[in-house]
């Protein structure tokens, strides 16, 4: 009963901002998430139980004030519908979500201090987010950090976990970096990994083994019949 007083009290998500409004600085905040994104739309395409959000308001009520959101460059969700009833989310409510929060959480680091490793690992803490990473690919010596950090959430507070590839098993995934091509950049990206640490694959991956299959074909059989 309390919870759903709680819960009548809270401003539905029609009623709040849809995003902080503060432009990011970096075009690896839009890039890096997005190939995330790609790659789980394409593993996942028959799913509907999940939500992965980029540069996208969280409301939480747990932290000072559930109408100020954190705006995060990535999140994933679990027991979420993929597509809302009422059509695509301009924010991710919790209170809306039956209380989901978000399991994974992105942070990049950008010119601009975020307040990533303090600020921000406060709030996500309080959000519930089970694991917290911070891509740190530029300005890591800056920050007198690592490029790659994971955190778990352990009894409230977050701890650092060691290993990349890292797996999480509660998500059924691992990440960690990886060379490849994206969108025409060939660079270092983020990407999802499984159990075993095998890179899962990308649109872009799989176009090239597709082109590469061909090829060999066209090798040893000749071109393609009409």
């Amino acid at each position: 009963m309390v919870q759903s007083q709680l819960t009548q009290d809270l401003p539905s998500g029609d009623e709040l901002p849809f995003s902080d409004g503060l432009p990011v600085d970096n075009e690896l905040h839009i890039l890096v998430p997005n190939l995330l994104s790609f790659i789980l739309g394409f593993l996942w395409s028959e799913r509907l139980d999940w939500f992965f959000g980029i540069n996208m308001g969280i409301y939480y009520a747990t932290g000072v004030n559930p109408r100020v959101p954190i705006v995060s460059d990535a999140f994933l969700s679990f027991g979420v519908e993929r597509l809302k009833a009422s059509g695509l989310r301009n924010s991710y409510v919790v209170w809306e979500e039956k209380g989901i929060v978000p399991s994974f959480v992105l942070e990049v680091v950008s010119k601009t201090p975020g307040g990533e490793y303090d600020e921000k690992m406060v709030k996500y803490a309080q959000l519930g987010a089970l694991y917290y990473l911070i891509y740190n690919p530029t300005f890591w010596q800056r920050d007198r950090r690592e490029p790659f950090e994971v955190y778990r959430l352990i009894e409230g507070e977050y701890q650092r976990q060691l290993g990349e590839p890292f797996w999480m098993p509660e998500l059924g995934l691992g990440i960690g970096r990886g060379v490849g091509t994206h969108q025409g950049l060939q660079r270092e990206w983020l990407y999802w990994y499984d159990e075993q640490g095998n890179r899962l694959e990308s649109p872009e991956d799989r176009a090239t083994r597709l082109q590469e299959i061909l090829e060999r074909y066209r090798q040893q059989f000749g071109d393609l019949p009409q």
